[in-house]
């Protein structure tokens, strides 16, 4: 055998080997690059509740591991908690308990980070000290555009519950079939204005213990528009609220869609915030079925039953309530029987107030009203009839 033969044999046999070599090079290089990047990851995490915390915002974890090798990372946090501490006018921590929180990120893919969250939720209010306990089956939010300015995010929860726990009794509030809500910062929005568009959808809602129209289930879409931000650092929010205002910034509602049963309403507009931090400004609102809502808020029984205090201060200021009762007892001894008619047309009463103030329309093929709802200083005003009173923003 010649010694050309001798050494072509040896450099096919070491060519067996250049392909695995490289192969186990190339796995320890990337399992150094994953570790290195978890640990990165640990440390920006750490950085941003440090951020947060500054804000207010206070998160922690009983326990956080990292997993997900080779091609992605798993942050696991169980007994995760939330302090809000200034996120309010009344700066009174608000705290939320949370079973578990798996975030994940692929490694090719890490400016999108996904989370799932394990129900169930205690939620602590700390000016009533009220305890809630919120559930789902399916709990879940994605972001994209980290570690930067996120340029969207989206949280969605199925079959999510609210009760109110009544010592060891939990009292219901508030469920549906799926909540989302979806924002993003508007194309060609400026880093130093951004523009935040978002939608919120609610599937078969409901709320109990506040009034019989609220516990029949309901399907709502908003799509809003929010401007008048100079930033979106974290920050507690009265503070942007303040900002907001300081810019005359508003809460554009591009549309508005509510549906329970026969009963469609449709809203759009544009809400401001006063100088005291409440809102101001209009929504132009159009009504189907509007004859079948009025008879539903029972506004005869309870002039019937007697007026409370709290009711005639919302819908109308400085009227008191024994004087009413007053009233309906002298027109019963000047007419018998006055009294009780006025009463029992008392929903007719408000249907011709709400016409009088409104004009005929048409929606979805249907008869409408389309009728101005104003909100001045924080006061909601339907015509000339104050309605509600929202509470102010800082």
């Amino acid at each position: 055998m010649s010694d050309t033969t001798v050494a072509t044999g040896r450099r096919s046999r070491w060519g067996l080997f250049i392909a695995p070599v490289l192969l186990l090079i190339l796995a320890l290089a990337w399992t150094g690059f994953w570790f290195y990047a978890a640990s990165q990851a640990e440390v920006a995490a750490d950085a941003w509740r440090a951020q947060e915390a500054k804000s207010g915002r206070i998160y922690d974890c009983a326990k956080r591991s990292i997993a997900g090798f080779p091609f992605r990372f798993e942050v696991q946090c169980s007994g995760a908690s939330v302090a809000l501490v200034s996120q309010n006018a009344s700066k009174t921590p608000f705290t939320a308990k949370l079973d578990n929180i798996l975030v994940v990120a692929q490694v090719y893919d890490p400016k999108r980070v996904i989370a799932e969250f394990s129900a169930p939720a205690t939620l602590t209010d700390g000016v009533t000290q009220s305890t809630f306990v919120v559930n789902w089956s399916k709990g879940r939010s994605s972001v994209f555009g980290l570690p930067a300015v996120p340029e969207r995010a989206s949280l969605v929860f199925d079959d999510p519950n609210i009760n109110r726990l009544d010592g060891s009794v939990q009292v219901p509030l508030a469920r549906a079939k799926q909540v989302e809500l979806h924002g993003r910062l508007a194309d060609g929005s400026p880093a130093d204005h951004p523009v935040i568009e978002t939608v919120l959808h609610v599937a078969q809602g409901s709320v109990q213990g506040v009034h019989p129209l609220l516990a029949e289930p309901f399907e709502a879409d908003t799509r809003a528009k929010v401007t008048g931000l100079s930033d979106l650092t974290p920050k507690p929010w009265p503070q942007r609220f303040r900002e907001i205002q300081a810019a005359g910034g508003h809460i554009e509602i591009v549309q508005s869609r509510i549906q329970q049963g026969e009963m469609i309403a449709v809203a759009a507009g544009t809400l401001g915030l006063s100088a005291n931090g409440r809102l101001d400004g209009e929504l132009q609102m159009t009504v189907t079925g509007l004859e079948r809502v009025i008879p539903a808020l029972g506004i005869e029984k309870m002039l019937e039953e007697g007026v409370p205090q709290a009711t005639l201060d919302r819908v109308a200021p400085g009227v008191k309530s024994q004087d009413l009762n007053n009233l309906f007892g002298a027109l019963d001894r000047a007419v018998p029987g006055l009294g009780k008619v006025i009463k029992q047309n008392a929903n007719a009463g408000v249907a011709a107030g709400i016409n009088s103030i409104g004009t005929e329309s048409t929606l979805e093929g249907k008869k409408a009203r389309s009728f101005p709802l104003k909100f001045v200083d924080g006061a909601v005003l339907l015509g000339p009839i104050k309605v509600g009173q929202i509470p102010p923003l800082y």
